[in-house]
């Protein structure tokens, strides 16, 4: 079991955050999925009670219902991690989710392509290629932080945001990927839009991904996507998801 040199801080009344080495790292997202596991079961029992957010290199653990003492729960936590015994992260997804890369959706998709050197097709197959990870939820309710862009993907944030972009458009902006989750400003790249929705708060669980998951595009037509549209309007478009093996 990974252990790191980790650092706490208050965050406001009720929370502490939790540091881990500030390094974009799977080694370092396991390792704060399997604390928040273990404080599961153990210190933070009480799901009303508690909350916690983990993202990227950070656990934030957040009390809803009192104020917390930093002194007190700085020398518990540590004393949490550095005898916990070895614990799993909990189980994980693979998520197939499908795109569309119409010029009418990817409005940004040639302009990329000529940035990249690269034909709209080969930008499409490259970034179909790849099994993305989920690094942290946020920005927007249901908006996947994803990691793992190849490098010949990379490309820097529009100079010019968008007032508006789409609902399921997808976007690459730096070393990162992912959805517009609904309609809102944004300054991402945007190549092409998904047909699943990602968040609804109508549901117990309103984003089905979690932290720690991974995502997999793969590329449909127009008339695929309208079908998809459909389907997820009537309730019957069902979601292609597998289990990670460890």
């Amino acid at each position: 079991m990974s252990t790191f040199p980790i650092t706490l801080q208050s965050f406001g009344p009720h929370a502490i955050q939790i540091q881990w080495p500030n390094t974009v790292s799977e080694t370092i997202l396991n390792d704060i999925l399997a604390f928040e596991s273990h404080l599961k079961n153990t210190l933070f029992v009480d799901d009303e009670k508690w909350e916690m957010v983990p993202a990227y290199t950070t656990l934030l653990v957040i009390n809803r219902n009192s104020e917390l003492t930093f002194l007190e729960w700085e020398a518990q936590l540590l004393e949490a991690y550095h005898q916990r015994p070895s614990t799993k992260r909990p189980k994980r997804f693979l998520w197939k989710l499908p795109v569309c890369y119409d010029m009418e959706f990817g409005l940004d998709l040639m302009e990329v392509s000529q940035k990249l050197q690269l034909s709209p097709k080969a930008l499409i197959a490259q970034h179909t290629a790849q099994a993305y990870t989920v690094y942290g939820l946020g920005f927007l309710p249901g908006f996947m932080y994803l990691g793992g862009l190849p490098k010949i993907l990379e490309v820097p944030r529009r100079t010019d945001p968008r007032l508006k972009v789409a609902e399921g458009s997808v976007g690459l902006a730096g070393k990162q990927t992912g959805i517009y989750p609904q309609e809102s400003p944004g300054g991402w790249n945007i190549i092409g839009r998904c047909s699943v929705p990602m968040f609804n708060p109508k549901k117990k669980d309103p984003c089905f991904v979690s932290v720690g998951d991974k995502v997999q595009f793969h590329a449909i037509s127009r008339s695929e996507y309208e079908l998809h549209k459909i389907e997820g309007e009537v309730g019957i478009y069902k979601l292609e998801k597998s289990t990670i093996d460890d």
